[in-house]
């Protein structure tokens, strides 16, 4: 008896890893998967052996010969840098049970049913040791009566990374704006001055830019909680004046702001407000040609205050079904896609306003943003 401290130690004999190896090598449904899916994937039997794993699988392991992976084990081969911790190697040594890829395979043969875990994998590569996130996926599969696992991986370690990354980011960032904004409050308080009223209020105005900097990267889980006050629409178009007076997109290029503009107030948010409205202008501005002209006006509809943007280029029929699709930009450059998206997630989904445009070739393209006074 092999000890172990986690999973089952004991592996196929070897007449009966050749049986399986044959029976999983007929099967069309097998050896179709191991052609089509594009990722990492195995079959592995009840002892947890490898018994076929597709290209994808064998490139990055760096393996040529795919025989040399047949009867070991997950760990084995991804070069687990404990692996070899115990004589039965993968899935019996002290770290197996909280090994997200062991978890998977014994809860799956024990329950009999599909299981997804996250593996944090410590791999051998070279002279070096790697950190690797998987997201590992096992699923129970009978080929002649016998049963095997479909064990489907994929590399996640950069959105790991990059998650991690933000939550920290976020986390030290709102830290030292809550200092900021405290001591640029006691600053005013003891010493006012003009000065020391800007720097009170660009310290506020850059706190809100970070929360809805992180309201847009987790969107589904956005949690912004807009704080309302009333505004004017002058202090909405001075606002809108002064961020554009050296905005770079707006270089060569004309912003006519309406002169006469209806004087109510609004009670919103200013920050969002500000933001649904410079992307409406920025979204102008960029399919203006140079020395063009961009148009900014205000409607009062009832009991609606509509902020209106044109400009004179018609957007495209393909492309007006998705405009504000996250993700989706006619432009090339990589993170693009998300203005036109939060217009609607700010303006609708927060303010609980409404976001719309209309574009033919004669008129132009003009976005609204109407609001509830």
């Amino acid at each position: 008896m092999i000890n172990t401290y986690f999973a089952p130690a004991e592996k196929a004999k070897e007449n009966d890893l050749v049986a399986e190896i044959e029976i999983v090598s007929r099967s069309p449904i097998v050896s179709g998967l191991l052609i089509s899916v594009s990722g990492l994937l195995a079959v592995i039997d009840e002892h947890r052996q490898i018994i076929a794993l597709n290209d994808s699988f064998l490139k990055m392991l760096g393996i040529e010969d795919p025989g040399k992976a047949l009867g070991l084990r997950p760990g084995d081969v991804l070069q687990c840098i404990h692996a070899h911790d115990e004589p039965a190697g993968c899935g019996t040594t002290k770290f197996c049970s909280t090994c997200g890829l062991a978890i998977a395979i014994v809860s799956s043969l024990g329950q009999d049913k599909p299981v997804e875990r996250i593996c944090a994998l410590s791999a051998n590569r070279g002279d070096k040791k790697v950190d690797i996130a998987l997201l590992v996926r096992s699923q129970p599969i009978k080929i002649d009566k016998r049963r095997f696992l479909l064990l489907f991986l994929q590399d996640i370690t950069q959105q790991q990374q990059r998650a991690a990354l933000e939550r920290t980011f976020f986390h030290d960032v709102n830290n030292m704006l809550s200092i900021l904004v405290g001591a640029s409050e006691l600053l005013v308080n003891k010493y006012p001055s003009k000065l020391a009223k800007n720097i009170h209020r660009a310290s506020l105005r850059l706190h809100k830019e970070i929360a809805i900097q992180q309201c847009l990267s987790q969107t589904e889980t956005c949690s912004y909680q807009p704080i309302r006050h009333e505004i004017t629409t002058e202090q909405t178009l001075a606002e809108l004046k002064s961020f554009f007076s050296s905005h770079p997109v707006a270089r060569n290029k004309k912003i006519e702001f309406q002169e006469n503009y209806p004087d109510v107030s609004i009670n919103t948010d200013i920050s969002l407000l500000s933001r649904v409205l410079c992307n409406m202008i920025i979204n102008a501005l960029e399919a203006t040609e140079e020395n063009g002209i961009v148009k900014f006006w205000i409607e009062l509809e009832g009991d609606r205050l509509s902020f209106c943007v044109w400009n004179a280029q018609e957007i495209p029929q393909k492309i007006t079904n998705r405009i504000f699709q996250r993700n989706f930009s006619t432009k090339k450059q990589a993170g693009r896609g998300i203005g036109t998206f939060s217009m609607k997630l700010f303006g609708e989904k927060i303010l609980g306003g409404k976001v719309d445009f209309k574009t033919s070739k004669e008129e132009g393209t003009v976005f609204k943003f109407s609001l509830p006074l």
